[in-house]
């Protein structure tokens, strides 16, 4: 066959829709992907040395940005509080970026943490003298359906009413707040002889056993560290292996791309809308199970400390990917836990932190910005892969 003839066959060939292209691109720029939030983060940091220096003179950047990294990494109980920070906002930052990938605006993370995590303390301080092996993953499955549960009624209402995810789930934090508030003032979980709104301490065959007791190093006992960060990377991978390797997952994303392409394909669009939120859900769930069952064995009113309104900015920076949502996640626990030591060495407050956060949020929301800074072309994939938040 001639040359002309192959060319015409191939011609004729149909070509994948557009909105396959988007759900599964053959070729990614996976470098460009990865510059974008890392140049956001520098960016932010630039900006944050120049505020330095309107306030406290150009000789305090570096000791500020040394304290700073030294906080978050300078030995073992620096690195464990990291971690240990990290760990909730892994959860919840997944949850986030789950329904971004579905093209879903998921603003319900704290509301649903702090239903897991009230469930999780439910179970936790009940079932005296079961074995930990039974306990620990009842109390965690606990956390996970009630956080479930959250995602499970903005799901529906999207889903078959229309009702948009971003009013219901906002209107669910805070009736996840007063459900909070109504249950630790009942006599079954109120901690005794106390008046206010807190719960009794979980068991200690339902909490997160600590992870790095086994180092050899001075005050080990003082490490918090505990099993929720390996739960949390494990969780990671499989949110990683549904969203990419998975039949459901492109599902997810095909929905998240077009729905009414994916239905014109006989997705179950309506399906897939309730099990995204209802996964999202358990995964913030979780998030609250690991600070009431292994941070602070107890439940009490914002105990959430508005992760899951952080773990928006997370899904933007982790580029609603399971393992940029964890990078994201160690950074900004490196941050928070690093501005705690900046503001003890130098006169630099911790306040600084926060702007620096809201500087990377800013410059990840607007990639052709970066770009237009430093001149980088292309742009088209990690437009694809972050679809979810900017449709």
């Amino acid at each position: 066959m001639s040359d002309e003839g192959t060319e015409a066959k191939e011609n004729k060939e149909p070509k994948e829709p557009r909105w396959v292209e988007r759900v599964a691109p053959k070729n990614v720029d996976w470098s460009s992907l990865a510059v974008i939030p890392f140049l956001a983060v520098f960016s932010a940091l630039v900006v944050g040395a120049v505020f330095i220096i309107f306030t406290e003179g150009l000789g305090s950047v570096l000791p500020a940005y040394g304290a700073l990294l030294r906080g978050a990494f300078g030995g073992w109980n620096s690195i464990s509080e990291t971690l240990l920070v990290a760990t909730p906002l892994i959860f919840a930052g997944l949850a986030v970026a789950l329904g971004f990938q579905a093209g879903l605006f998921n603003i319900g993370a704290e509301g649903q943490m702090t239903i897991g995590g009230l469930t999780a303390v439910i179970v936790g301080i009940s079932f005296e003298g079961l074995p930990a092996v039974i306990h620990l993953p009842l109390a965690l499955a606990a956390g996970f359906v009630g956080g479930a549960l959250w995602g499970f009624i903005p799901g529906v209402l999207r889903a078959k009413t229309g009702a948009h995810e971003v009013i219901t789930t906002i209107m669910l934090n805070f009736i996840a707040f007063r459900i909070l508030d109504y249950i630790l003032k009942q006599p079954f979980t109120q901690a005794e002889g106390r008046f206010d709104p807190i719960s009794k301490d979980v068991l200690e065959s339902a909490r997160l056993p600590r992870i790095l007791t086994w180092l050899p190093v001075e005050g080990v006992e003082m490490l918090r560290l505990n099993l929720g960060f390996i739960l949390a990377l494990a969780v990671a991978w499989i949110v990683y292996w549904i969203l990419f390797k998975s039949t459901i997952g492109f599902e997810f994303r095909a929905v998240g791309a077009n729905p009414d392409a994916a239905k014109y394909g006989g997705m179950a669009v309506t399906s897939a809308i309730i099990l995204v939120m209802v996964l999202a859900g358990g995964l913030a769930g979780l998030g609250g199970s690991n600070e009431t069952l292994g941070v602070l064995g107890r439940a009490f009113p914002g105990f959430t400390a508005q992760i899951g309104f952080d773990a928006i900015a997370l899904a933007l920076l982790g580029r609603s990917h399971p393992g940029g949502v964890v990078l994201s996640a160690i950074l900004f626990g490196a941050l928070r836990v690093g501005g705690r030591a900046m503001q003890v060495e130098t006169d630099v407050g911790i306040d600084l932190i926060i702007i620096i956060q809201a500087l990377i949020i800013v410059f990840v929301a607007a990639p052709e910005l970066v770009r237009a800074i430093y001149r980088i072309k292309g742009g088209e994939e990690a437009r694809q892969l972050t679809r979810g938040w900017s449709t």
